[in-house]
């Protein structure tokens, strides 16, 4: 039968309205492609054609960029594997003097720049400073008298993003040793293992995939590094990323050069995905006692001691005292209102983005929340993938799109109205703003994450059920319940922003 004898028949055909788009899925798409642009558009340079100046960088640098690169990794890699897996095991398991205070103050070095440190000690170590300055006078050397380490070398920059760095692999590490088993530790025990071996055999084995996780995060920010390895003179990628660009004036190399660093952090992110996809350690016993802790005496404390203090002392009280002292001594020439006004930029820049970059992730985070699906979730970890990215390479990710597109509007001013726009977009703040977001979401991303999984579902329910729409359940009920985490965010991303160089 024909749809004109149903309806004369007295069944009215059924009309399907067209459907509209959800506004919140749409924003979270948009949002999602804007922050991961600048990684795409480094990405697109694999499809393009190989030019003269690739060429040269392959015949000439490109295998001294690969080696110092592969060996800064492997030095940090040793340097933060140690430091942060002997503390955290001492401030975990043992008790010596200082052990309380140390578990909190071995994350200060993380607080510091690695460029700031490696300033620091160059002004510190280098010839005219104030060691080899004092090592002359005492013992009447002269040039050439006697033997130093050179600071400004690899072995420098590994030293120096070492002692900056550890605080990944420590906190980690200890989070993991803290969550280990009871009744492993006590079984290893009376089998006849000493605490090394208990150390050796159970507790290092179950802590792995987070140690691996923390040395992951260390090299990333290795890789990342510009300020360090620029001052030291070490060629690397980050630092020929930025000589192809602005001394060879290729922005396509540049990119090319920024798609090859990002094969080695893809690698870095396989590695720990795989280590702890492979890991299954699980454990089922309730922790109705504390960790047994091992008093330390004598000798053995006092290593205990020292272990801990070095890496605090070299990372972060050091160089802290030696800042300080410079501070004093030429506060009266600096302080002027050229520097309070490159203060107040610095931190109503960072006041900028962070909380640009809490309100994008509140908005992902929710909006993920209640339009929950294949497509939404991982548009939402596509935002967040630009912590994974070096600055460096972010800066030609941004940068690129941005100057074409003034290149574009101001090629359409000039034709239509008879005057040039400039630089409307990469050329202002907006382009950094931008770097900053791309660079940092993931951060306040994940603290958003972690306290609305906090919020039962429940508390949805009812604020819609007295309708109340999804605005105002997230004024109303998430925002006043997660407000230490939207704190949290912010303060992390403030000091991420002031900390960055490349960008």
């Amino acid at each position: 039968m024909s749809v004109a004898g149903k309806a004369a028949d007295g069944a009215t055909p059924s009309l399907r309205r067209p459907r509209m788009p959800d506004p919140w899925r749409a924003g979270i798409f948009a949002l999602a492609l804007l922050l991961a642009l600048p990684v795409l558009t480094v990405f697109s340079f694999v499809f393009h054609p190989v030019g003269e100046v690739w060429r040269h960088l392959v015949e000439t640098v490109l295998a001294d960029y690969v080696l110092n690169s592969l060996a800064l990794m492997v030095g940090v890699a040793i340097g933060t594997l140690g430091i942060g897996v002997s503390t955290a095991w001492l401030t975990t398991l043992c008790r010596f003097p200082g052990q309380r205070i140390f578990e909190w103050a071995l994350l200060l070095p993380l607080a510091v720049p690695a460029y700031i440190i490696a300033y620091t000690y160059t002004g510190m170590f280098d010839f005219a400073g104030p060691v080899q300055t004092a090592l002359r006078h005492w013992f009447d050397w002269s040039y050439g008298d006697y033997w130093f380490p050179e600071i400004r070398s690899l072995g420098g920059a590994m030293a120096m993003l070492s002692l900056v760095l550890y605080p990944y692999v420590y906190l980690l590490a200890r989070a993991a040793f803290l969550e280990q088993s009871v009744h492993a530790l006590d079984a290893s025990r009376m089998l006849g293992c000493s605490p090394w071996q208990s150390f050796y055999r159970v507790s290092l084995p179950a802590a792995r995939p987070a140690i691996i996780a923390g040395l992951s995060l260390a090299l990333m920010e290795t890789l990342a590094d510009y300020g360090t390895v620029q001052y030291f003179g070490v060629p690397t990628f980050t630092t020929g990323i930025f000589r192809t660009w602005f001394g060879l004036g290729d922005s396509g190399a540049a990119a090319q050069l920024s798609t090859l660093l990002m094969v080695f952090v893809l690698m870095l992110v396989v590695a720990e995905r795989w280590s702890r996809r492979q890991a299954r350690y699980h454990h089922v016993d309730s922790r109705s006692r504390p960790l047994p802790s091992y008093e330390l005496c004598g000798a053995r404390a006092l290593a205990a001691f020292l272990t801990c203090a070095f890496p605090l002392a070299l990372g972060f009280l050091l160089p802290c005292a030696q800042l300080g002292a410079w501070a004093w001594d030429t506060a009266a020439e600096v302080v002027d209102d050229q520097f309070l006004r490159l203060v107040w930029n610095t931190f109503s820049l960072a006041a900028l983005v962070a909380g640009l970059a809490v309100a994008s992730s509140l908005f992902l985070a929710y909006g993920s929340r209640i339009r929950s699906g294949t497509w939404t979730n991982a548009m939402v970890r596509l935002a967040g993938m630009g912590y994974a990215v070096p600055g460096t390479v972010i800066a030609v990710g941004v940068m690129l799109p941005l100057a074409s597109l003034d290149n574009w509007v101001d090629a359409w001013a000039r034709e239509s109205f008879g005057f040039s726009t400039g630089l409307l977009l990469s050329g202002t703040l907006f382009a950094l703003v931008y770097a900053y977001m791309v660079r940092f979401l993931a951060v306040s991303l994940n603290t958003v994450e972690a306290g609305l999984a906090q919020v039962t579902p429940s508390m949805d329910d009812a604020a819609r059920s007295l309708g109340c729409r999804a605005l105002h359940v997230v004024g109303r009920v998430h925002i006043p319940i997660i407000r230490g985490s939207l704190v949290t965010a912010v303060l992390l991303v403030f000091v991420d922003v002031m900390k960055e160089l490349p960008a």
